[in-house]
């Protein structure tokens, strides 16, 4: 039998569904998606960044700059975040995990994966490498011996 040639490897495929996830978001500076995998290559969640559920998206800014309360910030939940609280699993299943993400995560983030014992975190972008918030993320996950490593977003032609 004739294999396809255009399988991906795994790492595209979850980066891809990812990439995917991001698609979800409304927000119209940064699209962040996530896809947390187990050790034997099955997705277990996913989740893009956004409001809480059941809020409507289009109560709430998405600017970026100005007064702290007219932004973005105070109420939109990281696909990270996301993701793991989309999980209906048990926490143990979370142990050893890889999640791939389409940004590198910041830091509040980096506390939680290392609280549910994600193992590796496969990003695709870093936009901030020397920002605050991406140094203490690093610390976070180097601390908490979490392996990083930079994975690309597939060109994929359907």
């Amino acid at each position: 039998m004739d294999q396809g040639k255009n399988v991906l490897e795994w790492d595209e495929y979850f980066m891809g569904v990812a990439a995917l996830s991001a698609l979800r978001s409304k927000d119209p500076h940064t699209q962040v998606g996530a896809c947390i995998v187990s050790k034997d290559r099955r997705i277990l969640s996913i989740g893009y960044n956004g409001t809480p559920r059941g809020i409507d998206d289009s109560v709430f800014p998405w600017c970026r700059e100005g007064d702290w309360l007219e932004t973005k910030y105070p109420y939109v939940v990281h696909a990270e975040r996301n993701a793991v609280l989309n999980f209906r699993g048990s926490m143990r299943e979370l142990k050893g995990s890889t999640i791939y993400v389409t940004h590198f995560p910041c830091n509040e983030c980096c506390k939680e994966l290392a609280q549910v014992g994600v193992a590796e975190v496969a990003y695709a972008y870093n936009p901030y490498p020397d920002s605050r918030e991406t140094i203490a993320a690093g610390r976070i996950l180097e601390s908490a011996h979490i392996f990083t490593r930079v994975v690309a977003i597939p060109k994929v032609q359907l």
